[in-house]
């Protein structure tokens, strides 16, 4: 079992934005993957270096959910956003890299006072 923790406030921003059965979709896809081992591309995908996206269909809308593995079992959620188009926003794309670098920047111990 994946401990699932969130980062800066993002993805729950993001889930304010859907409605209530599209959060209980997204939740669904979260616990499969607190849960499984692996899941099938349909729900996760490889996006860049460590960063991946999890993906949730509810009706005729795609959203997705960018994430890291850390410490092995640790997920983090990061920035979610509605799919409109057949390729992942690159804009997207860079949002969650900015968020995943300042994740870790902020898990660094502190440099100060040398």
């Amino acid at each position: 079992m994946r401990k699932i923790i969130t980062y800066g406030g993002y993805f729950e921003a993001f889930m304010k934005t859907l409605s209530a059965k599209e959060q209980r979709k997204v939740d669904y896809v979260v616990s499969l993957l607190a849960s499984q081992n692996r899941l099938p591309t349909k729900f996760i995908k490889h996006i860049d270096d460590e960063l991946y996206e999890l993906r949730v269909m509810w009706e005729n809308n795609i959203y997705r959910v960018f994430f890291i593995f850390d410490e092995g079992n640790v997920v983090v959620l990061f920035s979610g956003f509605q799919k409109k188009t057949q390729k992942t926003p690159q804009s997207e794309i860079d949002k969650a890299i900015r968020i995943k670098e300042a994740y870790y920047a902020d898990k660094r111990p502190s440099n100060q006072g040398l």
